[in-house]
């Protein structure tokens, strides 16, 4: 439209709005990105319309038009209350937790108050719902598992199976009993395609692999039959949210995510709290190994483990946390949930120190595996807070060499450590090169050109 002149419009080589797109990531932690072929292909209501976009969050992929905007209940299990003893899941207690959930949501679109007639409409003729959850650290640590280990994939992929199952199956239960959704005729669901059937569908439309392997451990027969008798109640059930602020009130990690920090403060509206990773102190009590020395060094290395030689090398590798982790893992495990997902979830990504090379290979590896949406960017600040109170011999910190040395900034538990440079002492004519008083008297601020 734009080369007939119908629209304004402009040319640019894809590789500079791709690097473009990385720039502005580095930068700011944004634009979320939604691949809109993965969620348009795999949508089981590409019948009735368009997906354009996905909500803030990124975790919500649902079809918009000037007629109907779209509309989520969303609702949350805690991952970790759902293992057995033995760190299996306990199913009986999921598909119980997840049926009340996928009931009360349902509900919920009923008594909603709709703000607009087009958010009512795409609600009530559609009805669906957001089932996610939180707690998968806290559940893999609880199964001794470290986040970047092929068995937290596994469990991923098998948690995600069961969960997607529980609440199809509800659905379809409510359907019986309630009537299927209005725009359920011509759905994915009518034409017997569950979402993990359709990354075949995606892979044949690309024409290259998608990256994920098939299958998984449950009968899904008996279900694909139910659903061909009774229909379905929802359009969609499933979207990982995030859930920062319910995690910390419902004592468990947030949504999909890796631990942060083993030992941070948290800051909102009700004060600053102290977080400190219940499982770690656990581990290192269970071996002897917290005492006054241990708590201040957790606090002088901001709950980094690698440089506290007195931590044993597995405990190192199972609390490695966000930043230290291979982007590699947190796509392969975001990639084993999606396979079972109607929607979408809320990824994180995590790098210590972003350069355009690694970034342009992180989200192409997300499109590769299948992804629908990835949320923000996260990247850590250049320099850390002093810690004045804490009793750790400065030398210790000291300054860090980047690369394959290892060290602070590095991905490995290695490093050298440099002495700490004298400080330097500043020329007046270096102190008035960005003074604000400068600025005042009329002077220039070098800073401010």
């Amino acid at each position: 439209m734009a080369e007939q002149g119908k629209i304004a419009g402009q040319k640019i080589e894809a590789l500079e709005l791709w690097k473009k797109m990385l720039s502005m990531l580095f930068e700011t932690g944004h634009p979320w990105i939604t691949f809109k072929d993965a969620c348009n292909i795999r949508s089981p209501q590409d019948h009735v319309g368009v997906i354009h976009s996905s909500n803030l969050c990124t975790e919500i992929t649902l079809n918009t038009s000037n007629d109907e905007t779209a509309v989520c209940n969303l609702g949350s299990v805690i991952l970790e209350t759902h293992l057995l003893p033995n760190g299996q899941l306990d199913h009986n207690k999921l598909r119980e937790t997840i049926r009340m959930a996928v009931r009360a949501l349902d509900n919920v679109i009923d008594i909603n108050f709709y703000p607009t007639p087009s958010a009512k409409t795409s609600n009530m003729r559609h009805r669906p719902i957001g089932l996610g959850v939180m707690g998968l650290a806290h559940a893999l640590y609880l199964r001794g598992h470290a986040f970047a280990s092929d068995e937290a994939v596994a469990f991923n992929d098998e948690a995600m199976e069961a969960i997607a199952f529980y609440a199809y199956e509800a659905s379809a239960d409510l359907a019986a009993e309630r009537g299927t959704y209005e725009s359920y005729k011509g759905s994915k669901w009518d034409r017997g395609l569950l979402p993990q059937d359709t990354l075949d569908l995606l892979e044949k439309e690309r024409g290259v692999p998608v990256e994920v392997p098939r299958g998984g451990k449950m009968d899904w027969e008996p279900l694909r039959a139910k659903i061909a008798a009774q229909g379905m109640r929802n359009s969609n059930c499933l979207a990982i949210a995030p859930t920062a602020t319910i995690s910390n009130i419902t004592a468990t990690s947030p949504c999909i995510e890796p631990t942060y920090k083993n030992l941070f403060v948290k800051s909102n509206l009700s004060g600053e709290f102290i977080v400190l990773n219940p499982f770690l102190v656990k581990d290192l009590k269970a071996r002897g190994l917290w005492d006054q020395d241990m708590i201040d060094n957790l606090k002088y290395f901001d709950g980094e483990l690698k440089d506290i030689e007195r931590i044993p090398t597995d405990l190192k590798a199972k609390y490695l946390t966000a930043f230290d982790i291979d982007p590699k893992w947190i796509l392969d495990a975001a990639a084993r949930r999606q396979k079972w997902i109607d929607q979408s979830q809320s990824v994180n990504l995590w790098i210590k120190t972003p350069d355009l090379k690694t970034l342009s290979h992180m989200y192409r590896q997300a499109w590769h595996v299948g992804l629908k949406t990835t949320y923000y960017l996260r990247s850590l600040g250049a320099s850390n807070i002093e810690k004045a109170t804490v009793g750790v011999k400065k030398e210790m910190r000291g300054a860090v060499n980047e690369g394959s040395a290892g060290g602070q900034n590095s991905g490995d538990a290695g490093g050298t450590h440099a002495p700490i440079p004298a400080k330097k002492v500043y020329t007046e004519a270096e102190k008035n090169a960005c003074s604000i008083d400068a600025m005042r008297r009329g002077e220039t601020c070098e800073a401010c050109q």
